[in-house]
């Protein structure tokens, strides 16, 4: 009898070349996205990553699939700083506070700017990978803000939503620039936003805070 792991074992695995010439194109989109928003050319994708068109269409049927998978990748690696975060923060003298600020300026270099598909038309933001890494990382923040929460360093009225809209504008470059050494302006300005979210207030935020969900009903 065929069984599905009888035919998963029987698959071709990839040849350790071409993964990494897939890894090379989501890394080159990855950068290509934050620089130039989602609708780059995807010969320019293959210019930076150093691959012909060919290898490019060969990994990715068309543009969605590569954004999905550019989306799904810097979605998977920023859950899994918030997850050692949270791990920090629960160990003998940990600080939720100091956590979350390490866990901005790191996830600020896992590009997460190029999360900007997630807010263009026509892009299926409830395919089944996306939905299970947002959960996922929804989840893991949700206990890394209520714990800095917990212990009287973070305002009450910020949610995850506001946390992630304020990273991925933060750490884009202003339109039609080039922007050399955006990233030392980057980690400057989102030190200025991390001591906004800390408590107490200096202010009432005006509407209420964003969640994921949010952000996706909406985009």
């Amino acid at each position: 009898m065929t069984t599905a792991a009888s035919v998963q074992s029987r698959a071709p695995r990839m040849r350790a070349d071409a993964l990494r010439n897939r890894e090379r194109i989501i890394a080159a989109a990855r950068e290509m996205f934050v620089e130039h928003g989602a609708q780059v050319p995807l010969d320019e994708i293959a210019r930076r990553a150093a691959v012909g068109n060919a290898t490019v269409y060969r990994h990715f049927a068309d543009r969605d699939v590569l954004m999905r998978q550019v989306v799904v990748s810097v979605l998977d690696r920023v859950t899994d700083l918030a997850e050692r975060a949270v791990a920090a923060a629960d160990t003998a003298g940990g600080d939720p506070s100091a956590e979350l600020r390490r866990f901005v300026h790191a996830a600020a270099d896992e590009r997460i700017g190029a999360l900007c598909p997630l807010l263009t038309a026509g892009f299926d933001k409830d395919h089944p990978d996306l939905i299970a890494v947002r959960l996922r990382l929804e989840a893991v923040l949700d206990a890394l803000l209520e714990r800095a929460r917990t212990a009287g360093r973070l305002r009450a009225d910020i949610g995850v939503g506001d946390l992630m809209i304020a990273l991925s504008q933060l750490t884009r470059p202003l339109p039609g620039t080039a922007c050399s050494g955006i990233d030392r302006y980057v980690h400057r300005h989102l030190q200025l936003f991390l001591d906004g979210l800390m408590s107490p207030a200096g202010s009432v935020l005006p509407g209420t805070a964003a969640t994921l969900e949010d952000l996706r009903q909406r985009a």
